[in-house]
């Protein structure tokens, strides 16, 4: 169970980071940029933590497709980011895919 909460938090602040990044903007405003280094490095401790007892593929696979969905949503509430049907589907490709991994894989710890 802990395995997750640190990919968890591994992914909330990868999120928070990529969020922080369009704020930087470059990477000239010092308080945006500093949230977008602490949170990468948070979430980089946080998936090496993960990594011990969850394989790299899979930890890999749900840190980037649950972060690619919530940025997503984050970018479509915050930024106003138009969203069409084929980004809509390919999303929830993507979710599905991490539903399915964990579900059904004999990959993914259990």
């Amino acid at each position: 169970m802990q395995q997750w909460i640190f990919l968890s938090v591994a992914i909330v602040s990868e999120v928070i980071a990529t969020s922080a990044l369009k704020a930087s903007e470059g990477f000239s405003r010092f308080w945006p940029s500093l949230i977008v280094a602490v949170g990468y490095i948070t979430s980089f401790y946080f998936l090496s933590l993960t990594l011990k007892t969850v394989p790299v593929g899979v930890a890999y696979a749900i840190w980037s497709g649950v972060g690619v969905a919530l940025i997503t949503f984050i970018a479509w509430v915050q930024f106003g980011q138009s969203l069409d049907v084929p980004a809509i589907v390919g999303l929830s490709l993507i979710v599905l895919g991490v539903i399915v991994l964990n579900l059904l894989s004999k990959s993914a710890v259990h």
